[in-house]
């Protein structure tokens, strides 16, 4: 791997992964950040990496779902390897509105694989990494694990969309012999996160005094996978993982979603204590949850097995749940200009309309 391009690199986990490469790995080469810059994609995220690595780190404007402007990148800068992150992830979102989660997950991946292949037949090509969630295998009962020979079961025009890409991947594997991977991995949180989520929208509202929204009975389960962990575990899968092959990743840190709330309450009691906050007016922090209306089709839990990950490739977390949480807080308390940036934009006007949590 010389050239590697990672779609949608201006989002979360695009911009984690791109900063752990050049932070934390032994590659010496370049990596190409292929980003739309929708909604959630910010390139304040790696202001520190464009300076650091000035000679090796690119940023390309496109629609993943744009052949033309697709084919012209691999062109010019001699992709050898694809890290596809880029996707419309939420679900809310796509319960309001499905169309950009068909054009850019299902027809954007096929548009990626298109140039994937055409570049293989050209030169030399790695590898194909194809980045899914455990949303596509639907929803579990109290007991039981995902595994990568899950029947898939999406239940949101998400999941759905997700379900479709992660096929087309396998395609262009069994039928054209593209080398490809893929990895479903749970719930992702930590710094950088686009303050729809759960996470960073309890954090965000508790500060401001603003309700703390919670679907439902605040029951449902998620299994949460910090965003550094994900990104080692892609890294592994990208440079050691076997063509053709699927990998899960999860946290096993399995969570209720008011479980998670709760836990923010009271590491912002710590880290901020609530008598301290003017924006309070004498509450506590867990004064604010609010329970609201559930969305449609709800899965109830989510939790992966991944030991085929970790017996085949070596991977394991670094992060339990407990640190990696803490270690969240405290980057939206010290980064208030990045979340400020991230307010004035779509997401101010999207938030005054919905309660968003996932």
């Amino acid at each position: 791997m010389n050239n590697i391009m990672v779609t949608g690199g201006a989002g979360f986990i695009g911009s984690n992964f791109i900063r752990y490469v050049f932070n934390n790995t032994d590659f010496k080469g370049n990596i190409i950040n292929y980003d739309k810059l929708t909604y959630a994609g910010n390139l304040e995220s790696l202001k520190d990496i464009e300076s650091k690595y000035k000679k090796r780190y690119f940023f390309v404007k496109g629609d993943i779902s744009d052949y033309k402007k697709v084919i012209e990148t691999f062109k010019k800068y001699k992709i050898d390897s694809v890290v596809h992150f880029a996707a419309e992830s939420h679900v809310d979102r796509s319960i309001l509105g499905p169309e950009d989660f068909i054009k850019t997950n299902i027809n954007g991946t096929f548009i990626l694989l298109k140039a994937a292949l055409e570049s293989a037949k050209n030169g030399s090509f790695y590898r194909f990494h194809h980045v899914s969630t455990d949303e596509v295998y639907g929803s579990l009962g109290p007991k039981g694990y995902f595994y990568e020979t899950t029947p898939y079961d999406p239940r949101s025009p998400y999941s759905a969309s997700k379900a479709s890409s992660d096929h087309l991947v396998r395609a262009y594997y069994h039928t054209y012999g593209l080398n490809v991977t893929i990895s479903n991995c749970s719930n992702n949180y930590g710094p950088y996160q686009f303050p729809e989520k759960l996470i960073p929208l309890s954090i965000l509202n508790a500060v401001e005094g603003k309700d703390i929204p919670v679907y439902g009975d605040g029951k449902n389960v998620r299994d949460w996978l910090y965003v550094q962990d994900h990104c080692s575990a892609v890294w592994l899968v990208l440079k050691n993982g076997e063509n053709g092959k699927t990998y899960n990743i999860g946290g096993e840190s399995e969570k209720k979603n008011i479980e998670v709330v709760k836990k923010i309450c009271d590491i912002l009691e710590e880290l901020y204590p609530s008598s301290e906050n003017p924006n309070l007016s004498g509450k506590k922090y867990k004064d604010l949850i609010k329970f609201v209306k559930d969305r449609p089709g709800h899965d109830r839990r989510y939790a992966i097995n991944c030991d085929k990950i970790k017996k085949e490739l070596g991977w394991k977390q670094k992060y339990d749940f407990d640190d990696g949480i803490k270690q969240t807080v405290k980057w939206y308390l010290d980064n208030k200009e990045w979340i400020n940036n991230i307010k004035s934009g779509e997401y101010k006007k999207w938030i005054k309309k919905n309660y968003i949590n996932r």
